[in-house]
């Protein structure tokens, strides 16, 4: 059972979850000569129950698409587990885009499913420095009691656009504290996340694949020391929603932790343009342009 402890003076707060101690590895090279995958089709017996699938077959039997089950090791009430697809490597950048759309209704509906019950959080975690630890591509959501006060950004303005279709922007706001973060933001404002219609959704499942498709390309390019290939992303749980999208580059020293102050060693608007598909070579032409 987790519990909530304030810190009167900030409002801030800690969940206190030690069940989670026992959560499996998969990454670490102990642990690799366990060949059994939970989340692989197969094993369905061996996950907690089944509460939502899209896809064929009977409940915790193969067949699905996307499965949805109950978190083992769980740090609130209410914690699910996302498994994105059949698949034990392909990630959402490496998914069909009908797939990745099947992946978005999936968050719809249990969002929808939660929302009365408290503070919706649904986040994914891909590679070992974002803190995954199974292997298994999946997303987990979380449901967080209403009266808890949660240090999450609200909509940055839109600046440094990437690109935008019908129903959406992608863009590096000016405040990223990550290299190479990326929003993807409806551009209707004021609704909740859970309100997105089947066209809606198809439109996020072609940027948010294309977006995880760029970042990867210019992780490939550009190496920034050991770091694995690895990004988080939450989706904010309240009105005026958006999709964060905060890759894994660099690791948070001393200062920042004792400041809270981040050092962005990319300025978002460079980021941009490389997103976009400027050559570094193009992008030091413009920013000197600029400078004039």
């Amino acid at each position: 059972m987790s519990k909530y402890v304030p810190d009167v003076l900030t409002h801030r707060w800690v969940i206190i979850a030690s069940s989670r101690l026992d959560r499996p590895d998969n990454f670490n090279a102990k642990n690799r000569s366990h060949k059994v995958c939970p989340f692989c089709p197969g094993n369905e017996h061996i996950t907690p129950g089944e509460v939502f699938r899209i896809g064929k077959g009977e409940k915790d039997k193969k067949g699905w698409a996307v499965r949805v089950i109950s978190n083992k090791f769980p740090i609130t009430d209410y914690h699910e587990i996302i498994i994105h697809s059949p698949h034990n490597s392909r990630e959402i950048e490496h998914l069909p885009e009908a797939h990745v759309e099947l992946i978005l209704k999936t968050y719809r509906e249990r969002f929808n499913y939660y929302r009365k019950k408290g503070q919706v959080i649904i986040f994914c975690n891909h590679g070992e420095d974002s803190g995954a630890s199974i292997k298994h591509p999946h997303s987990q959501l979380v449901v967080i009691p209403g009266q808890i006060n949660l240090d999450t950004l609200t909509r940055e303005p839109l600046n440094n656009i990437v690109e935008n279709n019908k129903y959406f922007y992608t863009y590096c706001p000016d405040f990223s504290q990550w290299p190479y973060e990326i929003w993807i933001a409806p551009k209707a404002e004021g609704a909740h996340f859970g309100d997105l219609t089947d066209q809606h959704l198809g439109d996020l499942a072609s940027l948010l694949k294309k977006t995880l498709k760029q970042l990867e390309h210019i992780y490939k390019k550009n190496k920034f020391g050991n770091m694995s290939f690895g990004y988080n992303y939450y989706i904010y749980p309240h009105s005026n929603w958006y999709l964060r999208i905060i890759p894994r580059f660099v690791h948070r020293a001393g200062f920042e932790l004792g400041t809270g102050l981040n050092v962005n060693i990319v300025d978002p608007t460079t980021a941009a343009l490389e997103y976009r598909g400027m050559e570094m070579r193009m992008v030091n032409v413009l920013n000197k342009l600029k400078s004039f």
